[in-house]
């Protein structure tokens, strides 16, 4: 999962399986429920039919393919309007970062590493090697919610990728087409 406003309308939609952290479930009333997508706060009331859940460094396999949980850290978030601003900080009891978890996908020799919105986790990503492909945040400039361009390329020279496709820069903020 990583920002996952639709997720459980694609689920159902496609009949296609989640995977997220084991943190997003919990079990009320026998049932397995995901933080609400929509919902405020840390609303457990959303049903996944296929749900996979996975810890950092655990393993999933499904027929060739495995997934394993990589370690990601969500920043904190600052909106700004005018002369105001709101600070939200993630916590134990707080929706921002809640669930915050990376992929590391194998199939058929490839390995692709999805690091979602995160901030640097140096040691942590050295056990990654050679990734085919790696997904990087980079828009942390403006706000530091996530790694900037200079900590992206200091955890491109430590997992040493055949291909980067960068993500989450520019994304519009209050209608600003170059936000960061």
């Amino acid at each position: 999962l990583d920002h996952y406003w639709h997720m459980d309308r694609v689920a159902k939609a496609s009949n296609a399986p989640v995977i997220c952290n084991k943190t997003m479930v919990k079990k009320v009333d026998g049932k397995k429920l995901i933080i609400g997508p929509r919902d405020k706060g840390l609303a457990f009331t959303t049903e996944i039919k296929k749900l996979h859940t996975l810890s950092v460094d655990e393993t999933i396999k499904f027929d060739e393919m495995s997934i394993t949980g990589i370690k990601t850290t969500h920043g904190s978030l600052t909106f700004k309007l005018g002369p105001f601003s709101k600070t939200f900080h993630p916590g134990s009891k707080e929706r921002v970062g809640w669930g915050a978890i990376g992929f590391e996908i194998k199939l058929n020799g490839k390995t692709l590493a999805n690091l979602g919105d995160t901030l640097l986790h140096k040691k942590e990503w050295k056990k990654i090697k050679n990734p085919n492909v790696l997904v990087i945040p980079i828009g942390g400039r403006t706000i530091p919610s996530t790694m900037n361009e200079k900590e992206a390329l200091e955890a491109v020279r430590i997992m040493k990728p055949k291909l980067v496709i960068p993500c989450h820069y520019n994304c519009p903020a209050l209608f600003s087409k170059n936000y960061n």
